[in-house]
């Protein structure tokens, strides 16, 4: 039986993961922070239960912790998915995102160097470090960071690949691009629209408020991308990979399009905030999967309208409405041994 840690066990991608891993017959270990409440909202009952799912309590931010994880508990592999992950609120909390989001990077690399043990490591590295370097974006792009989100998640990125090059340590990096669920944390623009539409539904609201509607994000389905990355670490090799669906699309469309979904008009809705722009804004990402392609056969399959559908039916159900139903349909498509993959 293979056995993995897994950091931001809670989160959206966390969720995801040890679901796949559990699945795959792994013992998992979970790092989760401790509070006066457990959050465990994403996680399925069916897997809280699984007697081979570990929780420790612990966050980055403590070295001590991490390497009595690591070094207590025989470990194939450390997916690392666990940061501040607010681009926007980075801009408020710089110097917690560095800790959490850079450093937290070296406390985990440094526990499985001195382990000495063949722990393989993945990094979820990020698009945002490519910042307003031109799109498409691949492995070989420049960096152009434009938030202490991006800063801080191409220090993590770089110590990867520093101590997969200084040590001979399985380390790769995936640099993923916008990937969004059901799951999606409440104050993403994605998920803030496709939840303000059901609570527009439902009457709760008139009022949509967004900012910059003219970024342009590559945007994918969450569950899609956990799959690529245990395939990353799954490679004879370690190696950085982008990963994303190759598409570009702006704010707007999502927004216009879960709208039409229901049948409504945005435009009768959206309201513009300020405070929801950025210091310093990126304009468009864009990836360019081919080595993913080439090197694990990994490509999107769920289109970016078909994304849409899921999370406006999902977000309806949340709060009681009936959903439209096609996006479920899509789920039953994709999905259909795993269909509770949005509650």
């Amino acid at each position: 039986m293979k056995s993995a840690l897994i950091t931001g066990l809670t989160g959206q991608d966390g969720s995801y993961m040890v679901e796949l891993l559990l699945s795959k017959g792994y013992e998992v270990h979970g790092l989760v922070r401790r509070s006066s409440t457990l959050n465990t909202n994403r996680l399925h009952p069916t897997v809280l239960n699984n007697p081979n799912l570990h929780l420790h309590y612990g966050d980055l931010s403590n070295s001590e912790q991490i390497s009595n994880i690591i070094c207590n508990n025989t470990l194939d592999e450390v997916y690392n998915l666990a940061a501040q992950s607010h681009v926007r609120v980075s801009f408020d909390i710089p110097e917690y995102t560095g800790n959490i989001t850079g450093l937290g990077v070296t406390r985990l690399l440094e526990s499985i160097r001195t382990s000495q043990r063949p722990t393989k490591f993945y990094q979820a590295s990020s698009s945002e470090m490519f910042g307003s370097a031109n799109a498409p974006q691949n492995e070989c792009t420049e960096f152009h960071p434009r938030s202490p989100y991006g800063c801080a998640k191409l220090y993590a990125h770089w110590m990867t690949r520093n101590y997969r090059e200084g040590y001979n340590i399985f380390a790769s990096n995936g640099i993923l691009f916008n990937h969004e669920s059901p799951r999606r944390g409440e104050s993403f623009v994605t998920r803030k629209i496709t939840l303000t539409l059901a609570h527009i539904l439902a009457g709760d609201t008139n009022k949509l408020i967004l900012g910059n509607l003219d970024a342009q994000r590559d945007w994918g389905f969450a569950p899609e991308y956990i799959e690529g990355i245990w395939s990353i670490l799954q490679l004879k090799k370690s190696d950085d990979f982008v990963v994303g669906t190759g598409e570009t699309h702006h704010v707007h469309e999502f927004m216009f399009e879960a709208f039409d979904y229901a049948d409504l008009d945005a435009l009768d809705y959206a309201c513009y905030d300020e405070t929801n722009i950025r210091t310093t804004e990126v304009d468009k990402l864009q990836a360019d999967i081919s080595k993913a392609k080439k090197i694990f056969n990994w490509s999107p399959k769920i289109k970016f309208k078909e994304l849409v559908k899921i999370m406006v039916d999902s977000d309806m159900r949340s709060i009681g409405l009936e959903p439209i139903g096609e996006g479920d349909e899509i789920l039953h498509k994709y999905y259909p041994d795993r269909w509770w993959i949005d509650d």
